[in-house]
């Protein structure tokens, strides 16, 4: 391979696969200690990779803007600009870390000479490459993507490593301060924009009174302003003392500080799980449709609880599949894994 001077890392969404591509800007990084290295990411995802120290710039896909582009002649405008803008930065090598047929297209729009992706990507994304590997049989999420710079001839670096921004590390501990007085606290994240990856209301609540026995300052809960209506039965009633509601209170940013500081991090199979992997944090995923194997907390398998029968085939995007597999997980588990990451210390 010729050594590429400018290279974009495509992998707009969503935020929890943003958090565990950075292994990819690791590897790159380190074969090409003098090249810029740029990355389109959702813009709203941008703080999740922004301060890592091995990017030049997160360049800011405007996804909900240009949603219904055909129904505005000035959407279409911007977004002819944007493309145009990201055609005019000369890339010449670009990798599609995510497959799709909006992915796909970034990647033809660069231009570049060498556009690397998986072959029989879905959606028809493969015809905006210029080289296309087979993806492995059967790996988890990382290692596939991982697969694309090995075809390359470069050598993996699995760097989990999340950073968050100067100023939200501030937030942050302004607020622990303020809202815990310095004490260590759970993070849970009970929320998610599929039915049937949530764990059931109720059992949120009921681990919050041992969560608190057993030691924990306090119980902080994060998810987006949209997911608001899934919390309301969880912090109703409670003593503001052990559970610190900021659902739709916080940033991207705000939240991977929150999360950084962590002493344990449970949560559904969503984004904050994975930023708990970036930051070293101990954290329990619970899993019910969906395959800890291949989506599941990178390199950390201990810290996966999944459904006692997971039918093969099943789609956590099936609405009929309800909350039924992931309720089978019941508290007592969650916490005797609690318990037992407790009594092993460390991260």
């Amino acid at each position: 391979m010729v050594e590429p001077e400018r290279i974009l890392i495509v992998r707009p969404s969503a935020l929890g696969d943003v958090c565990r591509s950075v292994p990819v800007l690791a590897t790159l990084r380190r074969a090409f200690p003098g090249a810029t290295i740029d990355w389109v990411v959702q813009a709203e995802f941008a703080p999740a990779i922004a301060a890592h120290p091995a990017l030049d710039e997160a360049v800011g896909f405007p996804r909900e803007r240009f949603a219904r582009w055909w129904l505005s002649r000035a959407v279409v405008r911007e977004m002819a600009g944007w493309f145009a803008e990201l055609r005019r930065r000369r890339y010449d090598l670009v990798f599609d870390f995510q497959g799709l047929g909006r992915s796909g297209l970034i990647t033809w729009a660069t231009g570049a000479r060498r556009r690397v992706g998986h072959r029989g990507a879905r959606e028809l994304a493969w015809l905006g490459y210029t080289v296309r590997h087979p993806p492995p049989p059967r790996a988890h999420t990382v290692r596939r993507m991982m697969s694309l710079l090995e075809a390359e001839g470069l050598e993996p670096i699995y760097d989990m490593r999340l950073y968050v921004s100067q100023a939200d590390q501030d937030w942050w501990r302004t607020q622990h301060s303020r809202l815990i007085s310095g004490r260590e606290y759970v993070v849970v994240a009970p929320t998610s924009r599929w039915p049937s990856k949530r764990w059931p209301q109720p059992f949120w609540s009921s681990l919050i009174g041992p969560l608190i026995d057993r030691g924990f300052g306090a119980v902080v809960m994060v998810g987006s302003p949209a997911e608001r209506p899934q919390v309301d039965a969880i912090s109703r009633g409670r003593d503001a003392g052990d559970l610190i509601d900021l659902v739709g209170a916080t940033t991207v940013g705000r939240t991977m500080a929150v999360v950084a500081g962590a002493g344990l991090v449970i949560a559904n199979d969503s984004a904050p799980l994975h930023m708990a992997v970036g930051f070293g944090r101990r954290c329990i995923g619970l899993y019910g449709p969906t395959d800890p194997e291949l989506v599941g907390p990178f390199s950390v398998p201990d810290a996966v609880i999944g459904a006692r029968r997971r039918p093969a085939g099943v789609n956590y995007k099936d609405l009929l599949a309800g909350d039924g597999l992931i309720a089978s997980i019941r508290p007592a588990e969650v916490l005797g894994r609690v318990d037992r990451m407790l009594a092993g210390g460390g991260p």
